[in-house]
């Protein structure tokens, strides 16, 4: 990185975080530390609440899987406005209604102190592992590919959100989200118009597209029901929207979100936001790490985009077996790049019909070489490194911002990411410390206690989730793709959590007790249901929510009937 590239990050950065934690500077009662004094117009609502769901991960990640998958994954996110239409219409006004601080009060009112505290404790295990994770996914990648130590740098992350997040609690969270909101669109913008830029004069956008559809790249519904595939039509429809319903219903770092909206309207034009813009975001992502492949169909690329990964293994003994590898490679790039040409060359160009449809079927053969060859090299790191991470998915954007982009924007894309993580981090440590506070603290202390101590007492809890965050990415390890891994870890707890709240919401008759011990079972069935693979993760959602909901109505049964035997005796 150079001079410049350090400028334009410390520079964003600074700005975010002196700007969030001076706005916010005079907050002093509960009311404006937790719900932002309620001021919060439609579309800081809006911002704040994509800001909280697109994390690092969200741009490491994703790209990655375009680069890989293709744009599949897009299909994840079609249940999303879905779910964004029932919350306006059944969760924000009932919210409202009852002037919660929390989403988990209202199921103290409809159940008992047991129901709502479970609820809380599921929370903050799921949201405390993955504020951990959001931290932890752009410092592994940053500390790998920039030389940077890994330990320093979640320090760095986790403690620049925490100093804005301390001071103003829900309003600081929101205002610095829309100033990282403007910065990754800005980011993401400018990566995509480059990467066109960057490939062959000839090659528009609509012939990217073409390539990347001869690789399979653009196969973006799948409407087949079968459970082996993880992103369907279905999936996303389905188990997607079960995801979204919890996700934005019932956790706190989300609700939260709205919940310092002026009004009701405020709060549902929000999420209706959210719910238009949403999907198209993610498109738009995916696409950038299509026109990513594009580019690398007619530039060399790593055979491993992990630099850690390649130098451990041209540092062993199968750095020869590794290099052999590299090479075959190499020679499929070069016939790639030829291929790409004929397979988008204009009718004018005097390439026959014939010749343009062999190009494309030998596209998708080189493609498939590629892959193997990509999977051998894995193989040969594993030999040379066990303890190296050989997946590669989440380097590939990062490697191309460095390698390519021009001073300057290095350090723009760089900012992306880490106001990508501090927006995510920033909402889930204050919701976890909300939730602690109210749901927890001060639902259990017997005298009562001024506003002050109130707002003094979730600073602190702040501050401390914040160092757990941080311990916790200091001490994970990457997995497959840690965009999946944190909807993974969101999927075994969120069905459960959104079927307390539908029987809360629904069923009339169904009673605190059957609800809590019905929670305590489905959970335990949906971890040993996730380790022994039962089902794609996304199903979970659905399975959680609607077993929790039988098991419940199944004991209340069996409850009135012991109490009409006892009655009848």
């Amino acid at each position: 990185m150079q001079q410049l590239d350090w400028l334009v990050l410390i520079g964003t950065l600074a700005f975010i975080v002196g700007f969030g934690a001076w706005k916010t500077r005079k907050n002093r009662s509960i009311q404006d530390y937790i719900k932002g004094g309620n001021s919060s117009k439609w579309w800081t609502i809006g911002l704040s609440v994509m800001a909280t769901q697109a994390s690092a991960i969200t741009f490491l990640s994703t790209t990655g899987q375009a680069f890989h998958d293709g744009m599949g994954f897009v299909q994840f996110y079609f249940g999303l406005p879905i779910a964004m239409v029932i919350i306006c219409l059944v969760f924000i006004p009932l919210y409202h209604k009852l002037k919660v601080f929390t989403a988990y009060e209202f199921l103290e009112d409809r159940f008992d102190l047991k129901t709502r505290t479970l609820t809380a404790i599921l929370f903050l295990i799921q949201r405390g592992l993955a504020a951990g994770i959001t931290i932890f996914a752009p410092a592994i990648i940053l500390s790998v590919v920039l030389g940077w130590n890994l330990v320093t740098l979640n320090i760095i992350i986790g403690f620049l959100v925490i100093i804005y997040t301390v001071t103003g609690g829900t309003k600081a969270v929101s205002v610095t989200q829309k100033q990282q909101m403007f910065v990754i669109f800005a980011g993401m913008f400018v990566a995509f118009f480059i990467v066109l830029d960057y490939l062959p004069e000839e090659i528009t956008f609509t012939k990217a597209l073409t390539i990347a559809g001869a690789s399979d790249k653009m196969e973006i519904l799948d409407f087949s029901f079968n459970l082996e595939n993880r992103y369907t039509f279905w999936s996303g429809i389905i188990g997607g929207s079960f995801l979204a319903l919890s996700y934005f219903g019932t956790d706190q770092s989300q609700v939260q979100r709205y919940l310092s909206g002026k009004s009701v309207k405020e709060m549902q034009w929000g999420l209706i936001f959210n719910g238009l813009l949403k999907v198209p975001m993610q498109f738009f992502i995916l696409l950038v790490g299509i026109m990513v492949f594009v580019f690398y169909q007619f530039n060399a690329s790593p055979l491993n985009f992990n630099p850690e990964a390649e130098k451990a293994v041209l540092n062993s003994s199968y750095a020869e077996e590794y290099q052999e590898v590299q090479n075959k490679l190499r020679e499929v790039e070069k016939e790639k790049a030829t291929m790409s040409a004929v397979f988008v060359a204009d009718a004018n160009d005097n390439t026959t019909e014939f010749a343009r449809s062999a190009a494309g079927q030998r596209l998708g053969e080189l493609n498939q070489l590629e892959r193997g060859y990509r999977e051998e090299g894995k193989e040969i790191i594993a030999k040379a490194a066990p303890d190296i991470e050989k997946n590669d998915r989440d380097y590939m954007f990062v490697h191309f911002i460095l390698n390519n982009l021009p001073r300057g924007l290095i350090g723009l894309l760089l900012a992306v990411i880490l106001s990508a993580a501090m927006s995510s981090t920033a909402s889930e440590i204050n919701a976890l410390a909300t939730i602690s506070s109210i749901d927890l603290y001060k639902r259990n202390v017997k005298e009562e206690k001024s506003d002050e101590h109130y707002v003094k007492a979730t600073k602190l809890l702040t501050f401390g989730w914040g160092i757990l965050a941080i311990i916790v990415a200091c001490f994970a390890s990457l997995a497959e793709n840690l965009i999946q891994l944190v909807n993974i870890i969101g999927s075994i707890f969120y069905g459960n959590v959104l079927g307390i709240f539908l029987l809360a919401f629904f069923i009339k008759h169904v009673k605190g007790n059957a609800v809590f011990i019905a929670a305590l079972i489905t959970q335990a069935i949906v971890v040993v249901g996730w380790y022994f693979d039962w089902m794609p993760y996304l199903w979970l959602n659905l399975f959680g929510c609607v077993l929790v909901m039988v098991i419940a109505l199944i004991l209340q049964a069996f409850n009135q009937s012991k109490d009409a035997n006892l009655e009848s005796a």
